[in-house]
């Protein structure tokens, strides 16, 4: 009859059975999820975006000094981006007298090659 539910319907479901229209999941715990969208939260800027990059991209250990004319943002702005690298694990950092020194984590790389893949698969 119109309007009425069957054992295996929804209302509203126009006809779909219940176990068709939930049988949607994924493997990922709440703690993965969370962590993942923290760093995809942490990459969601171009300051640090960019800073990543040129981190990544360099022949050795960067200097906070060498990032900031590239970046075009001021020497805080620069701080606090390496700040949130370091603190999500994207980049390790190492003190030499006043200066500190990044280089990207094996997981920032992996992240940064990916991006790189589904670029070029754009191309297809």
């Amino acid at each position: 009859m119109k309007g009425q539910q069957t054992g295996n319907e929804t209302a509203g479901s126009h006809g779909i059975q219940e176990a068709d229209c939930c049988s949607v999941g994924h493997s990922l715990t709440d703690e993965e999820v969370a962590a993942d969208v923290q760093i995809l939260a942490t990459l969601g800027t171009d300051t640090r975006y960019e800073a990543l990059r040129f981190i990544a991209e360099a022949d050795d250990d960067v200097c906070v000094c060498e990032l900031e004319p590239s970046l075009g943002v001021s020497q805080g702005a620069v701080s606090q981006a390496l700040s949130r690298l370091f603190s999500d694990g994207l980049v390790e950092r190492r003190k030499e007298g006043r200066w500190r020194y990044y280089t990207a984590t094996p997981r920032a790389e992996r992240i940064l090659r990916v991006l790189d893949d589904t670029r070029s698969l754009d191309d297809d």
